[in-house]
């Protein structure tokens, strides 16, 4: 009979080959029990609480792997969890999956974001993480360290992938979560992914900050998490990145000016529009500003006219032509003063209109023959912080009349400025310099110039 057992083990054997292999578990879902061995630093939560979340939610999302495919990934703690599935409705037509953890540190995200994110090969992340590390007294330092890891492991296994890495929001030093503790993370979080093309760092904080730099009850009642007033305005400060990425805003915008207007973008490319060479104000304001401040922003210098005539974007993909919308994109060193032009330049007087939408805290501007009118995430970036029509995160629409040599300025039919000298003649510029704006709808009616006395 013994001499039958290799014979009877090799048909069994091979009768197993005709089925496949009963799946194996090749990651645990369980929170690591010590730090032995982890990557990163700081506090991973071991509460019964969590780790029963951390679990059931892991286990889950392991068997939607495949349904998951090409998403676009939240990633996070509570704050991301509270989205749900159904993402509140607010981004209807995206594919999406939710990697929030309620609890969640930096270091928790880092152990999991292979599995969690990486194996979905998403459309892009979204990423905010930190607030639960200062609850369990980590440092800003520890969360940097720890964002850069999770940074180089997306990048690691999503080369191209972009990642919209969000401030963290800010709470209350009753939460444990001091304003200055906040303020400091974000700041290194953003030295962290400096010079990242593909990171776009959204400046979320200011707009839920009060004047003291802790959250607002009436967007976050428990002065942590967002209510569906936080939650529609994160989606609103969303919407503007996700439409430039290719997600919404799809369609091409149909707008026909008004009798006696002429457009002066046409929506599909940069025709029409150039780089002109700096001024010599802007050659002194450059060099002065870099003397007095080390980290004055990029300010490159232009010799000759460089025209966009058939182009879609500008070679340094800081302006970008698509369904309608003429795009300054977010610098990768968050600031980088750059100006586009008209060819054309505009002696006669004139009424420019156009609409806008920035990012929170956006600073751009628009050129008038040469000086600038300021347009910028109003409430929050400024100067005209008391407009009450202004629209954040949305479309708002600039009037510019200019009569003999004085400009007259309004957003949403309230006044910015009421007589801005401007030269006799000159282009429109639109300029970019921190974060993401949009301008749609750029048309202009030339006047005859009125008699002088």
């Amino acid at each position: 009979m013994n001499r039958l057992l290799p014979w009877l083990l090799g048909l069994v054997l091979l009768a197993g080959c005709t089925t496949a292999p009963t799946p194996t578990k090749t990651a645990s879902h369980e929170v690591p029990a010590t730090d032995a061995g982890l990557p990163g630093v700081g506090p991973i939560r071991r509460y019964d609480w969590f780790t029963k979340l951390w679990k059931e939610k892991r286990d889950l999302w392991a068997s939607r792997v495949d349904q998951d495919q090409g998403a676009v990934v939240f990633l996070g703690d509570s704050i991301t969890q509270g989205w749900n599935d159904d993402f509140r409705h607010r981004f209807d037509g995206m594919k999406l999956a939710n990697r929030g953890i309620s609890g969640d540190t930096t270091r928790g995200v880092l152990i999991r974001v292979r599995e969690d994110v990486v194996a979905l090969h998403p459309k892009a992340v979204v990423l905010l993480i930190g607030t639960n590390d200062l609850d369990e007294h980590a440092t800003p330092e520890m969360c940097a360290q720890n964002m850069k890891l999770i940074i180089t492991e997306l990048h690691r296994g999503l080369p191209r992938t972009p990642i919209i890495l969000c401030q963290v929001f800010p709470s209350s030093p009753t939460k444990n979560r001091p304003p200055a503790a906040i303020k400091k993370m974000n700041s290194l979080y953003l030295e962290a992914v400096k010079g990242d093309r593909n990171v776009i760092y959204l400046e979320t904080w200011p707009m839920f900050a009060d004047p003291d730099g802790n959250a607002k009850p009436e967007e976050m009642p428990d002065l942590l998490h967002p209510n569906d007033l936080g939650y529609a305005k994160w989606a609103a400060a969303l919407h503007p990145i996700f439409a430039t990425l290719g997600f919404v805003d799809q369609s091409p915008d149909l707008f026909v000016p008004e009798p006696g207007f002429t457009s002066l973008f046409n929506g599909r490319d940069l025709t029409g529009w150039c780089y002109r060479p700096n001024s010599p104000s802007d050659i002194r304001n450059a060099a002065s500003w870099r003397q007095h401040d080390p980290k004055a922003p990029e300010w490159p210098v232009i010799t000759q006219t460089v025209n966009f005539d058939g182009r879609t974007a500008t070679p340094d993909g800081r302006y970008v032509a698509k369904n309608g919308r003429l795009i300054v994109t977010t610098p990768p060193d968050y600031r980088k003063i750059q100006k586009l032009s008209t060819q054309r330049e505009f002696p006669k007087n004139f009424v420019l209109k156009l609409e806008f939408r920035a990012t929170p805290n956006t600073d751009s501007g628009i050129f008038v023959r040469e000086p600038q009118l300021q347009c910028r995430d109003y409430t929050v970036a400024g100067p005209y912080l008391l407009l009450k029509k202004y629209k954040p995160q949305d479309w708002n629409e600039i009037v510019v009349t200019v009569t003999d040599g004085k400009a007259h300025c309004e957003c949403n039919g309230e006044l910015l400025e009421d007589a801005m000298l401007v030269p006799e003649t000159g282009p429109i510029g639109l300029e970019g310099d921190r974060g993401q704006m949009e301008y749609r709808r750029i048309r202009i009616h030339e006047t005859p110039d009125q008699p002088r006395p």
